[in-house]
């Protein structure tokens, strides 16, 4: 696994409002983020640096020129570590001549990244990944988890990050019997009135026992299991938590 702390899975289904977790990060200037996802615009206005990448192996590259000059960017964002994999079958295994050798470099290629670039990079490297549930027969339970292939899939991608939080809408009868109003979460009169709120679960409940949600030990509490959708405040609990 990844030793480094700063490293962020931002993970959920299709319209829980993965991106829009983005929109608080400070120092917009700073932030270089990585597309992969054929450009798609963000769901809001932003000065984030955007790089748009065909090939998943330009990112090593982008990781290296940021290295290599301090100071410039202060996080990297990878949206979506899921487009990203798909993307590396599709240049790099597909078609290959030697397919079980190129399944051999998708899994490198990730643990590469993780390794080589993502722990070594002085900065916070938030990765949103898409979540595909799979039915467990014997408990009647869904198991989420972000979908990837060849010997990757046994452990998963979320093993190679510190934190791993999944973006949820859910409704306010959910969220408070799980988590309460503190500095890290707020329920406005208008989200009351909607009856649901766009939310990041920091904790795994009854209800989500399939999901690998993981952060350090006490990073949140039992009454923080749901926090605001904001990437910002996990980064700043992170920085807290490593200050101590």
């Amino acid at each position: 696994m990844s030793e480094d702390p700063k490293s962020v899975l931002i993970a959920g289904e299709s319209g829980t409002g993965k991106s829009a977790s983005l929109r608080n990060i400070r120092g917009q200037e700073g932030v270089l983020y990585i597309n992969c996802e054929g450009g798609k615009p963000l769901p809001f206005k932003n000065k984030f640096k955007r790089v748009t990448v065909d090939d998943p192996y330009e990112i090593f590259d982008l990781y290296q020129q940021v290295m290599d000059n301090p100071g410039r960017f202060h996080t990297i964002v990878v949206d979506t570590v899921s487009f990203m994999m798909d993307r590396f079958e599709s240049v790099h295994v597909v078609g290959s001549a030697n397919t079980m050798q190129q399944w051999g470099a998708y899994g490198q290629f990730f643990k590469t990244l993780m390794y080589d670039y993502v722990a070594k990079f002085d900065g916070y490297s938030v990765m949103l990944g898409h979540l595909d549930g799979v039915l467990d027969e014997n408990t009647g339970r869904f198991h989420y988890s972000v979908p990837v292939k060849g010997a990757l899939k046994k452990n998963g991608l979320e093993a190679y990050f510190t934190t791993v939080v999944v973006a949820q809408k859910a409704t306010i009868k959910e969220i408070e019997k799980d988590a309460v109003e503190g500095k890290l979460l707020t329920i406005s009169d208008r989200d009351r009135a909607l009856g649901y709120k766009h939310v990041i679960q920091t904790r795994t409940t009854k209800a989500t026992v399939g999901d690998r949600i993981r952060s350090p030990f006490g990073l949140f509490s039992d009454e923080e299991t749901y926090i605001e959708n904001d990437a910002q405040v996990i980064m700043d609990q992170l920085a807290g938590y490593y200050a101590e």
